[in-house]
């Protein structure tokens, strides 16, 4: 069967094999031998759930994605509560479940880039729609009635026509990074969308550079600063000093970047009250490599005119929007999120109050009406407060739903196992004590009369019926859940807000959300914290030309001071077995961020070894999902159009279109382009398929491994070539490099504040691949280039070898072939 790339037909033929033999579902306990081979075949792409149930319009059905047993649950409600009825096995990661009546559904696979259309009397899967990269909800709205489907991935809006569903659906480019969670007008005129990963109005000066890049300028050093070019800058401006104050006989600290952040008034400033705002967006904004009037977006909230098809967006309500309901009776919007504080510098101002939870109430045509904090009982003058107290947080909110007299809505707290009331102002309702209903809870659904609650738990794969009148938990039922026990226990170390924090609304996910990340720089230094020595690293694996020193007046290696400067949050995905850990390589392995727990979330204690591990073994569970840039066979393409990436102006004028980049043209030029200042290439650093560093120093002509560390912690290598005045950096991986674009300094509006570098300093992946140290010829080499790290992912690409000096054998990667998911359902 041979179908062209890019026809509908070819993107609905999506893993047939695969997705019949996922669909199968034990009926019986598993032999103990049964059950280890389905943990050795699971995978966890740890999906985030964003609509994951629902009543069908009769009240007869109520729907659940089980998402690691890529099925929709039915259940029947009965006068008692629930009863399992049947399952129907969907695509790859379901998310999200939408009734369009009480018959049909629809069911987002967040993995299989696919809607699922399921008709409930004959509980088969009617039709298969392809869509863009990672879907996360879908909802019904217009005059014709279309299926609107947002992708995260891709940052747009789909909408299917639902009287010619084989057609192509239209798009909608959504000026925001990972639309999800969507929501309809009363009137069905109007299609909401959060936007998730939206930003908080917050970005990087660059201040760290020494050498190897020409771009973005040290405006941070220069004496038109706010505090005259003192690097690193007070954060106590009139002391013109740190808070908590240097530790004596340190070194003086390297000179960094700033994140600076905008206020309501327009202003950009940093901690201290500095107004940067004449370097970012005024006279002298190009001394930060920016044009006059540089702006970030901060979209938070897409609102579409499903008649006019007009697009425009609500902004300045917080960093990550979650979920959104619209008020039955108001037709006000409720967005729920968390926001967060990375302008504020250094971990003891940080500690146990660097997120909040927050809501934000908007009018119909998305104008900002209120916002307020869904923990209004926290006290963040302190980092730590009782037990009782946590336990009325509320953290990490995935759902919203209302009653339908548009009093009282409800809130889940994924992170804090539980769900609060909030009234029609979006704030919590006072002396209303939260709803403990199962370990995660991700969804919620209402019936009509308001009565009872349906709460459905991700980490336990349960669905608790709540009474609302007394807020009791009356029933519970069971999903089937092939998730492996470790990474159920572990789940609960990432995203546990309540157990893990000292106000009860932060946890590890509040940046590392999904396990990946916030898309912010944090300046998580500590001025009155010891030196590290550098010294037990794998430095530059022994490689004669990486030892030589590039540092002007510098040695090539250098101890890791404790003001390092902002560094952008790195994904979890696949981190264990990659040691050391973090940008400069400081942490030898995830025991060492135990401390964190107490001094960055405010906790009373550290984890324990027992539930130490239980994170690292979840951790290990997580793998990279398939690569949207790849081919159907995995392989690098070879014509990828580059949209939205332009020229630096090194060959030619800048600004311009790309033109179109041949990945494995790329490739070869990764691994056979010299540096300009090394006689290496990129792969001698950054080795296949990971883009990590050997494991291993060079004896001679040959890479011997090195033994791993007392708690299996691996060495990959650590480099003094970055061109940061952070001297000594660990290569890291480049495999979602893809998912870190939209910063501009080109243009005056930018979707992101922080783009690539440690810092998030360098905007696009053109301008780094065209600095300086860099010997790239054209224009053209630069396309191919970035078309190469934009597809970088997929585990097949060519591997080194402990004999090949300069491009060694690097650590095997686990992420996903680009086919996996993929499905299709046959005509009838």
């Amino acid at each position: 069967m041979s179908l062209p790339n890019g026809s509908p037909s070819f993107h609905a033929f999506r893993n047939v094999c695969s997705g019949l033999a996922l669909g199968l579902f034990l009926t019986a306990p598993a032999s103990p031998s049964d059950a280890s081979a389905r943990h050795e075949s699971f995978v966890n792409w740890e999906s985030p759930h964003v609509h994951p149930l629902e009543l069908t319009p009769n009240g007869k059905w109520l729907l659940a994605v089980n998402t690691p047993d890529h099925s929709l649950e039915v259940f029947a409600v009965t006068e008692e509560g629930i009863q399992p009825a049947f399952r129907v096995s969907v695509g790859l990661d379901p998310v999200s479940v939408r009734a369009l009546t009480s018959t049909q559904v629809w069911v987002v696979n967040h993995v299989s880039d696919t809607v699922s259309v399921v008709d409930l009397e004959t509980r088969l899967v009617i039709a298969s729609l392809p869509t863009d990269d990672e879907p996360a909800d879908v909802a019904f709205a217009g005059d014709p009635l279309r299926a609107w489907v947002t992708c995260s991935g891709a940052s747009t809006l789909l909408a299917f026509d639902l009287a010619q569903l084989e057609s192509p659906p239209s798009r909608r480019t959504i000026d925001g990074a990972g639309p999800r969670a969507l929501a309809v007008s009363g009137d069905g005129k109007r299609v909401y969308a959060a936007i998730f990963s939206s930003g908080n109005g917050s970005t990087i000066l660059s201040g760290g550079a020494l050498f190897n890049f020409d771009f973005p300028p040290n405006v941070v050093s220069r004496g038109v600063s706010p505090h005259g070019g003192q690097n690193p800058p007070p954060n106590l401006a009139e002391e013109r000093t740190f808070s908590p104050p240097m530790r004596e006989g340190n070194p003086a600290p390297p000179a960094v970047g700033l994140i600076v952040r905008r206020t309501t008034d327009g202003a950009w400033r940093d901690d201290s009250g500095g107004d940067w705002t004449h370097l970012v967006s005024g006279e002298h904004a190009a001394l930060s490599g920016r044009p006059k009037g540089w702006d970030l977006a901060d979209h938070d909230l897409a609102i579409l005119d499903t008649d006019s098809g007009e697009l425009r967006y609500s902004r300045g309500l917080m960093n990550l929007c979650m979920a959104l309901g619209v008020n039955p009776t108001s037709g006000e919007i409720i967005v729920v999120g968390t926001d967060a504080t990375n302008e504020v510098r250094f971990e003891p101002n940080l500690r146990g109050r660097f997120v909040h939870v927050r809501s934000a109430r908007l009018g119909r045509e998305g104008e900002v009406l209120h916002g307020a904090d869904l923990n209004p009982h926290v006290d963040y003058s302190v980092a730590h407060v009782d037990a009782a107290l946590r336990g009325q947080s509320v953290g990490d909110p995935r759902a919203v739903v209302w009653r339908a007299d548009g009093k009282v809505g409800y809130v889940a707290g994924m992170g804090s196992s539980n769900v609060v009331a909030i009234d029609s102002k979006g704030e919590r309702l006072q002396d209303s004590v939260p709803i403990a209903a199962g370990n995660g809870p991700t969804g919620l659904a209402l019936d009509a009369p308001g009565k009872r609650l349906y709460v459905l738990s991700k980490f336990a794969s349960t669905i608790s019926v709540v009474d609302t009148q007394t807020h009791a938990e009356t029933a519970r039922a069971h999903m089937f859940d092939p998730t492996p026990p470790f990474v159920q226990r572990g789940r609960e170390h990432l995203y546990g807000t309540r157990q893990h924090s000292g106000l009860g609304q932060a946890a590890c996910a509040s940046c590392h959300a999904d396990a990946r990340m916030d898309h912010l720089a944090w300046d998580l230094g500590d001025p009155s914290a010891p030196m590290q020595s550098v010294a037990g690293n794998n430095l530059a694996a022994d490689h004669s030309a990486l030892l030589e020193s590039n540092v002007p007046g510098r040695g090539p290696f250098e101890d890791f001071h404790p003001m390092k400067g902002p560094m952008t949050t790195q994904t979890l995905q696949d981190i264990i077995g990659k040691e050391p850990l973090h940008w400069r390589g400081d942490r030898s392995g995830i025991e060492a961020f135990n401390g964190a727990f107490v001094s960055l979330l405010g906790a009373s204690s550290p984890l324990s070894a027992t539930e130490l591990e239980e994170l690292k073994a979840f951790l290990a569970s997580i793998d990279f999902p398939p690569n949207p840039f790849r081919d159907s066979d995995n392989a690098l393409p070879t014509n990828l159009p580059l949209i939205g990436h332009v020229t630096t102006g090194r060959f030619g004028p800048a600004g311009r279109p790309l033109p179109n980049g041949n990945a494995r043209a790329g490739l070869t030029n990764f691994r056979t382009g010299k540096l300009d200042n090394l006689k290496v290439d990129c792969v001698t650093c950054h080795t296949l398929p990971t883009g990590l560093g050997p494991d291993a120093r060079l004896d001679a002509k040959e890479y011997k491994p090195i033994a791993p560390g007392p708690r299996g912690e691996r060495h990959h290598m650590l480099v003094s070539q970055d061109g940061s005045s952070n001297v000594s950096m660990k290569v890291p991986q480049l495999r979602n490099l893809y998912q870190k674009v939209g910063f501009d300094l080109m243009s005056t509006r930018s979707r992101h504040g922080f783009g690539y570098l440690h810092d998030g300093s360098i905007d696009t992946l053109a301008r780094f691949v065209n600095e300086s140290a860099f010997s790239l010829a054209s224009d053209q080499d630069t396309a191919d280039m970035v078309a190469f790290l934009l597809s970088f992912s997929g585990s097949d690409l060519p591997v080194g070898a402990t004999d090949r000096r300069d491009e060694p054998l690097g650590p095997s990667s686990r992420d996903t072939h680009a086919a996996v998911g993929w499905q299709c359902t046959p005509a009838s």
